[in-house]
């Protein structure tokens, strides 16, 4: 079996989140906030408030709790929130982070999302 193939139920299930409560619940501690886009783009518009900057391209490596390169603020036990431009690709990044074991996996959608909800931007 391939390693990004677990049985159903290795991990949680990925939900919608209101950008509303996400920024909510980022603000009190309770969500960690995962910014999926590339450099340029973080460059370009900022980044939420808060939010760790950790590229699709490197999601499996700074995120799997096996991993030597994970990235130490993870908790797979704490509620995780992704977002990118549109949702598309947090949306795809989220399904892994479940996948790896992550008990509470959200897609806030796009930064657009976040920002419209009142979440500050960071630059």
């Amino acid at each position: 079996m391939l390693n990004f193939l677990r049985p159903s139920g290795a991990g949680g299930r990925v939900e919608r989140i209101d950008p509303k409560e996400a920024v909510a619940k980022a603000k009190a501690g309770e969500l960690t906030v995962i910014d999926v886009r590339e450099g340029m783009e973080v460059k370009a518009s900022g980044k939420a408030k808060g939010a760790l900057h950790i590229p699709l391209a490197t999601i499996r490596m700074k995120a799997d709790p096996s991993s030597p390169e994970k990235n130490p603020k993870l908790d797979t036990a704490k509620p995780v929130a992704l977002y990118c431009a549109s949702g598309a690709r947090s949306a795809g990044a989220a399904q892994m982070l479940a996948q790896m074991g992550y008990e509470h996996v959200y897609n806030i959608g796009g930064l657009y999302d976040w920002h419209a909800a009142g979440g500050e931007i960071e630059r």
